[in-house]
């Protein structure tokens, strides 16, 4: 299984910036982010496929970029503009032949 390390959450003021990293272990198609926020469902905050083809959900964009290094095996979330909505714990994804593998997960809290 893929091992995925994510790191960069942290707490911000809404309008503000962070940006979110994913380090993986394999030889990977697509990676992206879901987030959770507290008492609902996760969702697909976006995704990219190996050539660099980005896919988000309608609340992110323009505000949110997803980018891939894969020499460095890393992808990336760039989140700016920060809203109060935007808070939950974001996972890192990551598509393989044989499935698909998880981030721990890292909290990201905008305040208001």
């Amino acid at each position: 299984q893929v091992q995925l390390v994510e790191s960069g959450g942290g707490l911000v003021q809404a309008g503000g910036s962070l940006r979110l990293s994913c380090v993986n272990s394999g030889s990977i198609t697509i990676m992206g982010w879901y987030r959770q926020a507290p008492g609902k469902q996760r969702e697909l905050v976006g995704s990219i496929s190996r050539g660099g083809v980005t896919n988000y959900v309608d609340s992110v964009k323009g505000r949110f970029t997803i980018s891939r290094d894969n020499a460095k095996s890393t992808v990336y979330l760039q989140m700016s503009s920060l809203k109060p909505e935007d808070t939950g714990v974001y996972y890192c994804f990551a598509d393989d032949v044989r499935g698909r593998s998880w981030g721990q997960g890292t909290q990201v809290t905008v305040s208001s």
